[in-house]
């Protein structure tokens, strides 16, 4: 097989939670560019439908939007069987699905503080954001692994290996008790996410299912000026992600191109971690 042939992804059908969103959409470009087929699944039914006519429109391939609530096992198993249905097959799982409350945008998120955090918020939180990947990674990996083949890639976060830095959060003129802070639940779920990651890739190895995650830096969007200087001053190449920038990797970690590579945690920061 040649490297070219390695990344091709003709006819593959990759299911991706949280599609509606910055990343889950370059999820499904990086899918549809290589041959495959991209099933954006989100909360928002109408933003993941209309994100998956675009991707149809634009590489000419097959493309489904499913609206669910990946909390709920009858849920995820309707999802599955929907892509059956439509498809006939499903190949790859990327658990990209995450509640990320903005921070670094302003406002004096208060309620962010460990001390102050809503019990409610976390349990939100997990179960999105972890509870969500293992019940994905439970019913679709079962599917791959009774077919003797397929690929999980869960989307962790530079924070998966390293502690937030809380003092890119801070705003001028908050005492020390209101300042805002990167919530403990983003932490705790892309750092159970790598977990999950290792113990499927081991569980499932025998049956031919390779399970992965990615871990990425910040991307730029429309964060305030003032949090990308003190952001970009922590990495050595002195700047944040753009938002195409990890297409190629996750091309690479759901194609036959990583086919020797289970549980791995990529990281993807710009060097971040290595200061």
């Amino acid at each position: 097989m040649t490297v070219r042939d390695s990344f091709d992804l003709s006819g593959r059908v990759a299911v991706i939670t949280g599609g509606a969103g910055l990343l889950g959409v370059k999820h499904g470009e990086a899918i549809a560019e290589l041959g495959g087929i991209p099933v954006l699944v989100d909360i928002n039914a109408k933003r993941a439908c209309a994100a998956a006519e675009s991707l149809a429109a634009a590489y000419g391939t097959p493309a489904l939007g499913i609206g669910a609530d990946i909390t709920g096992l009858a849920s995820v198993e309707s999802i599955l069987q929907q892509v059956l249905d439509r498809f006939g097959r499903v190949d790859i799982l990327i658990n990209n699905a995450a509640n990320n409350p903005k921070v670094e945008a302003g406002g004096g998120v208060q309620w962010s503080r460990l001390e102050n955090f809503p019990l409610d918020v976390w349990g939100a939180d997990i179960a999105v954001g972890l509870t969500g990947a293992f019940l994905c990674s439970r019913v679709f990996g079962t599917h791959f692994a009774a077919q003797k083949q397929g690929v999980i890639l869960n989307i962790a976060s530079d924070l998966s290996v390293i502690a937030p830095d809380q003092r890119i959060y801070r705003q001028p003129g908050l005492p020390d008790d209101q300042q805002p802070v990167k919530p403990v639940t983003y932490s705790v779920v892309k750092a159970g996410l790598v977990g999950l990651t290792k113990y499927l890739a081991t569980y499932w190895a025998q049956a031919g299912v390779r399970v992965n995650a990615l871990s990425p830096g910040g991307v730029y969007t429309s964060q305030d000026e003032a949090f990308v200087a003190r952001l970009t001053n922590l990495i050595p190449m002195g700047r944040m992600a753009h938002k195409d920038e990890y297409k190629g990797v996750v091309a690479f970690l759901v194609s036959d191109a990583s086919s020797y590579m289970t549980g791995v945690n990529v990281v993807m920061d710009g060097g971040r971690t290595v200061w």
